[in-house]
């Protein structure tokens, strides 16, 4: 492929995402759609006959690209949220009851659900399809955008600012944590290929160790960093003794970016969980001086670079679909796929909200609701970021097979999610304004 060639198709794909949004919010079709089959028509056309997208090949920069747009994402996902965590209070920890519910058991039933069908009925090796199930589980804050909380309002008083809308706070919060929670999963995949030392180490006292480092000791580190660190921004950003270092006066967004870069490499160092770290330290900065119109600058700019670093992941990925990816998908992957999509996810995201109750000032999901938050949990970079993570740690007989089966599962995940997501959407909107418009006309109670 020539350079000019390049050029032209960067800038087409560009100017593409530019217009994508205007045009399509009124329609059932998402811009990942539209971006995906125009990298597929790009790998088909003759100009791109002799190039092969090998994701073996290329496993280091796919996986570092990856990582920086997973990061970049879930830096505005934390700012958009409008909801506060308040540690202290327990009616702050019980609004966020639906993304503990999401994360602590529709997620750990997605894993299984998937490990225990790729290795069972399909006959898959045990440490891939620990690993297979640890890298679907996950929900995207990539491709979600649909179905995710817009931004920060900074409407209302400070202690009135929050989220109204249960359905997107719920899946935008849990896209927000659970990249970082599946760590501890394909940490246990990679030890379970890297052989008999490692395996041995998953007996009572490996298991054990797992738990309190893996499971718990990596996730409590990040968390801390990014709270630490998102405190620490935020004092600075805000109120700093010196007009010169409150940023937040002064304008200048790039803190936003600075943060993420700054947290993850903390995180990591530490030996925390990065992602984790950089969902918690823009929690903790959206936390202070709520409703400041710099938490909107910093989030529209990082907006803006995570739809750069998305349409180049798309185009890729549908470049690929026509040059390689899917050649060693079988009925296995199909079936993988089309489970997790239509079966795995929506019954352990509905089974999540069982006994879970609609109460007066906390956070509640009626059946309907339930239904579609458990429907919607898009597949897309973050799985693509954990394959490429875990084959570069340890190796992987069914490697191939599984980028055939990952990108088969975010293709399929981008179509149905993606004609559904709008009218999904419309649906549980109409309800509300019809729900609110009979309160307003029901006769007051005589006093």
């Amino acid at each position: 492929m020539s350079a000019e060639l390049v050029f032209v198709l960067l800038g087409g794909a560009l100017l593409l995402a530019a217009l994508l949004p205007q045009l399509l919010h009124r329609y059932a079709l998402s811009a990942p759609i539209v971006l995906v089959a125009t990298g597929m028509v790009v790998g088909l056309l003759p100009a791109t006959e002799t190039v092969r997208l090998d994701p073996v090949a290329v496993r280091p920069w796919i996986e570092h690209l990856t990582e920086v747009t997973v990061l970049v994402a879930l830096m505005g996902v934390g700012l958009a949220l409008d909801r506060p965590l308040r540690p202290r209070l327990r009616a702050s920890w019980a609004s966020w009851s639906p993304t503990w519910r999401l994360l602590g058991i529709a997620m750990p039933l997605t894993i299984g659900g998937v490990a225990l069908l790729a290795w069972g009925p399909l006959g898959v090796a045990l440490p891939a399809a620990v690993l297979l199930g640890a890298m679907l589980a996950p929900t995207d804050p990539v491709l979600a955008s649909d179905v995710q909380v817009e931004g920060p309002s900074g409407e209302g008083a400070e202690e009135d600012l929050d989220e109204h809308d249960e359905v997107r706070f719920a899946l935008t919060s849990e896209a927000g944590l659970n990249d970082g929670l599946a760590f501890p999963f394909v940490w246990a995949a990679v030890f379970l290929a890297a052989g008999v030392p490692a395996a041995e180490q998953l007996g009572a006292g490996g298991v054990l160790r797992w738990v309190a480092w893996e499971l718990v000791g990596k996730v409590v580190l990040g968390v801390l960093v990014g709270v630490a660190v998102g405190w620490l921004l935020a004092r600075l950003a805000f109120r700093a003794p010196r007009r010169s270092l409150r940023l937040a006066e002064v304008g200048d967004p790039l803190l936003a970016i600075a943060a993420f870069l700054l947290v993850y490499g903390l995180a990591e160092f530490a030996h925390g969980y990065g992602f984790l770290a950089v969902f918690a330290c823009a929690v903790t900065l959206r936390s202070v001086e709520r409703r400041h119109e710099y938490h909107q600058h910093m989030h529209q700019t990082v907006e803006r670079l995570e739809r750069l670093l998305t349409l180049v992941v798309l185009l890729g990925l549908g470049f690929a679909f026509t040059n390689g990816l899917l050649a060693n998908l079988d009925w296995r992957g199909v079936v993988v796929g089309v489970s997790l999509v239509v079966v795995i996810r929506p019954v352990a995201g509905y089974l999540s909200f069982l006994g879970h109750r609609r109460q007066v000032g906390t956070a509640g999901l009626d059946h309907r609701e339930r239904l579609v938050v458990a429907f919607f949990g898009v597949r897309g970079v973050g799985s693509i970021y954990y394959l490429a993570f875990a084959a570069g740690a340890a190796s992987f007989a069914e490697e191939r097979w599984m980028w055939s089966t990952v990108g088969f599962t975010i293709a399929l995940s981008v179509l149905v999610h993606g004609v559904l997501a709008t009218p999904a959407m419309g649906w549980l909107e109409g309800r509300r304004r019809r729900r609110a418009r009979r309160r307003r006309e029901q006769p007051a109670e005589p006093g």
